[in-house]
């Protein structure tokens, strides 16, 4: 084979791809106005979206991740009308194919933080909870100081900053203290065996009702509850407006103090625990028995 024959089998061949090229020149320009649509498109439709979610009041971040997301598929599928238009379908088959089995092992090897991911996104679209409300989950106690996508921050009464992942708040048991605004305080304490237990309700009930901080459109509550070792014992109940945790703790120790003041006003007593001691061998016997037979 001599030069002018490869020269002309090369020539044939870019002709053949030039005239390809041209018949396809109509494809390729309506693959990339589908493509530049679907483009503009992803970018209106998440921008609709975002706006309806603000009106929903969720989390930025929430809204934040789902604008991405409805972005990647709305252009996803102008790409894929694109590939068809031009032809590519088994191209674009065995792309999404690969796609499937790579997205199959990272979420074997990510399980873990796609869990919480995906957890944060529901704890961020359902709002259990806001920053600066005082919660309780996975044993801790504390004001929320941030709420991401993969864990949120929770500083403890004493100081601590505990991260928390969000799968373990979405599956344990979480107690807002702050949604509602109010909290009960519940006291108990014990009387003598000697006091009128009537006018040791009525005293009780007197003094808890003039507290400032109780909410009055809630009851006031006053039970007897046992017989204990040298009392009777009772527990009073009764609501206060509540924000932060300051305000359940200083309504506790007003209402401790109160009971106490007028306990000492009424001279109702509050009794010390007693104890009997028995030095007899076979029981019996007071201390004073024992030193008088000189034992």
């Amino acid at each position: 084979m001599n030069i002018q024959t490869l020269a002309q089998q090369l020539t044939h061949t870019l002709q053949k791809w030039s005239d390809a090229l041209i018949s396809m020149l109509p494809n390729v320009a309506l693959a990339l106005l589908v493509v530049v649509v679907f483009w503009i498109g992803s970018k209106v439709t998440a921008s609709v979206s975002d706006r309806g979610l603000k009106r929903l009041h969720t989390h930025r971040s929430a809204r934040e991740l789902i604008r991405a997301v409805i972005r990647i598929l709305v252009f996803l599928a102008g790409l894929v009308i694109a590939l068809s238009i031009l032809k590519l379908d088994r191209a674009l088959a065995s792309l999404l194919a690969g796609a499937g089995i790579i997205g199959l092992a990272l979420g074997f090897a990510f399980q873990d933080l796609a869990a919480n991911f995906i957890s944060g996104v529901g704890l961020s679209i359902n709002r259990p909870f806001r920053v600066g409300e005082i919660v309780e989950t996975n044993d801790v106690f504390g004001v929320v100081k941030h709420v991401r996508l993969r864990a949120s921050v929770v500083e403890t009464l004493d100081g601590r900053v505990v991260t928390i992942p969000n799968k373990q708040i979405f599956q344990e048991k979480l107690i807002n203290h702050s949604n509602r605004g109010e909290r009960r305080v519940d006291l108990t304490c014990g009387v003598s065996y000697a006091e009128d237990l009537e006018r040791v309700r009525s005293t009780v009930l007197k003094s808890i009702d003039a507290l400032p901080q109780r909410v009055r459109s809630k009851p006031l509550e006053f039970f007897y509850e046992g017989f204990g070792d040298s009392s009777i014992n009772f527990s009073v109940r009764f609501w206060i407006s509540y924000v932060k945790e300051p305000d359940y703790l200083l309504a506790k120790s007003d209402a401790i103090m109160c009971i106490r003041r007028v306990f000492l006003e009424n001279d109702i007593a509050i009794p010390f625990p007693i104890r009997t001691l028995d030095f007899g061998m076979k029981g019996g016997n007071t201390l004073s028995e024992m030193l008088e037979k000189g034992e």
